[in-house]
């Protein structure tokens, strides 16, 4: 096991390593505390900070807990924290091969078992696919394509990049940006998996820690879209009945409102959508919005999870993704996460701000 290998654990080689070791991740789970200890602050640290940590100084410990850390985000088995998981590994790599590539030359000969951008190249089969140019490099536009589709901003709309003989002009930092995203795909790939119960049984501290992390913690990103049809089936069947004016419950009342709050609506935008409500009063929907928002209380409320609504009644209409997800924010941030940029019409721009009703129930 080299600390190659340890600095990243998603290369081909690292794997191949940890296989000709004949490790046994039930007796390592059982055993090396270390181990475990460091994969469980991985995910954690994924989850709070964005990053996996700070490497352990034996490479034996820091290697292994990657694939623990995989088995433990495999366990807890919630979108947010596969997707925070992934990310968090990948942005640490870039952090690590950036300065790596940064290196002089007069440095790099002194040390050993530094990665190059080659090595990134052809372990991600893109070898072939970039083309070193006078500055910056040239990437084939299948490549580009298939790496850029997750990222965000008019910068990365191919129709934004110069073009020419198939293939897309990028900067050195792009493609610091597109391997971080091959790594990302890299590391997601599979997860989360079936794990052996007596893998799963040592693992049940970790996995009830990272689950209190994560019912503790705003798990949603800033969410600015509102797109009706990809509500979790609870929200949908709440906002059908404001909108055909059916008396709500309060903590039904609550649950539409705060889960609207969540995703980026105003308190005009939820008033408004409110008022043909039975019972309807202005200057008390906005107290309670606002209340909700945190606007007029020292606390800003969230979404009630899964368990809330059940217990209330309010969880309907249940599908597959409701078996895999346990917050309706959860559901909806995978929803928004799996759809094309195309399929992301925000009601309010699309409807001006009225008649939320016919886009929900279309």
């Amino acid at each position: 096991m080299q600390s190659l290998h340890a600095r990243y654990p998603f290369l081909a080689a690292a794997r191949e390593a940890v296989e000709a070791a004949a490790v046994d991740l039930g007796e390592v789970v059982a055993t090396e505390e270390a181990v475990t200890g460091r994969a469980l602050e991985r995910v954690e640290s994924a989850i709070t900070e964005g990053t996996v940590g700070e490497p352990h100084r034996r490479t034996r410990v820091e290697l292994l807990s990657y694939p623990v850390a995989r088995v433990l985000v495999s366990l807890v088995d919630e979108h947010v924290c596969t997707r925070k998981y992934a990310s968090a590994e990948a942005a640490t790599a870039r952090e690590r091969f950036t300065a790596e590539f940064e290196t002089t030359t007069e440095f790099k000969s002194t040390q050993s078992e530094r990665i190059e951008l080659r090595d990134l190249l052809v372990e991600f089969d893109l070898a072939s696919a970039v083309h070193e140019a006078e500055t910056g490099y040239w990437v084939d536009v299948g490549a580009y394509l298939e790496l850029a589709a997750d990222q965000r901003g008019d910068r990365w709309r191919l129709v934004n990049r110069p073009l020419a003989d198939g293939r897309v002009r990028i900067a050195t930092d792009d493609l610091h940006v597109l391997l971080k995203q091959a790594i990302r795909h890299r590391v997601a790939e599979g997860l989360p998996f079936d794990v052996p119960d007596v893998i799963a049984d040592e693992l049940d501290a970790e996995v009830e820690q990272l689950r209190e992390v994560l019912a503790d913690l705003d798990l949603t990103r800033e969410i600015d879209t509102v797109v009706p049809e990809m509500f979790p089936p609870c929200m949908q069947s709440l906002l059908d009945q404001v909108q055909k004016g059916e008396h709500l419950e309060h903590h039904s009342r609550f649950a539409i409102a705060a889960f609207l709050t969540s995703i980026g609506m105003t308190t005009d935008e939820i008033v408004d959508l409110f008022q043909v409500n039975p019972g309807f009063g202005e200057e008390a929907t906005r107290y309670q919005v606002d209340h909700i928002r945190g606007d007029t209380s020292p606390t800003e409320y969230s979404t009630p999870a899964c368990s809330t609504m059940m217990s209330y009644g309010d969880c309907v209409n249940k599908d597959d993704l409701c078996e895999r997800i346990s917050h309706p924010m959860g559901y909806y941030e995978q929803k928004l996460d799996d759809a094309e940029d195309d399929e992301l019409v925000d009601w309010r721009e699309e409807n001006g701000g009225d008649d939320a009703g016919e886009e929900a129930d279309a």
